[in-house]
């Protein structure tokens, strides 16, 4: 991701850098996406990285909870004083990058599935589609191999929306499609 080189220079604005981060991600976050999205200049090592986040957590600038850190108020309170601090040209990246992530961890939340194996044999693949305020599609297939359900699950997962459309598309048609003209 790094297209920059070397605009950060010591631990203060990589610590910046992180809060900045932090600041802007719709939730929490694990330790690899933080480095993954902190890697936008080339001044920024793993091991600088690391210590300075774990110095952020010691220092309650950000929480540490099931793996994942996220910015406290107080992290808030001084990235939002100090974030003009950042190169601006960093802050593009990373604001790109973090928009990019946020779009893609809302999705995840948004697109859900699940195999489980059934008591007689086979396996169930739930899929539900939702937007902000409910769930808009929901349905289970029951399946016989657990690759194939593991395929469906993959698909879903790729083009809910898609699928989505398509079965609205069916559902609402005239009744006569696929049919010979009886009536």
């Amino acid at each position: 991701m790094s297209e920059f080189a070397g605009f950060i220079s010591d631990k203060l604005e990589i610590k910046l850098l992180i809060l900045y981060i932090a600041d802007r991600l719709v939730e929490a976050a694990p330790f690899e996406v933080l480095q993954e999205l902190s890697m936008c200049d080339q001044g920024v090592d793993y091991f600088a990285f690391s210590d300075c986040l774990a110095d952020l957590v010691r220092t309650e600038h950000l929480t540490l909870k099931d793996d994942k850190y996220l910015i406290t108020r107080k992290g808030r309170d001084n990235i939002r004083a100090c974030e003009s601090g950042l190169p601006y040209s960093v802050r593009t990246q990373v604001d790109k990058a973090v928009v990019a992530f946020n779009h893609k961890l809302r999705r995840s939340s948004l697109v859900t599935s699940q195999v489980s194996p059934r008591p007689k044999g086979g396996f169930t693949v739930s899929l539900s589609l939702s937007d902000e305020l409910d769930n808009i599609m929901k349905m289970e297939l029951m399946v016989t191999q657990e690759r194939m359900a593991r395929k469906i699950e993959r698909n879903f997962q790729s083009w809910a929306e898609d699928i989505y459309s398509k079965i609205i598309e069916i559902l609402y048609e005239d009744g006569t499609k696929g049919k010979g003209n009886n009536e």
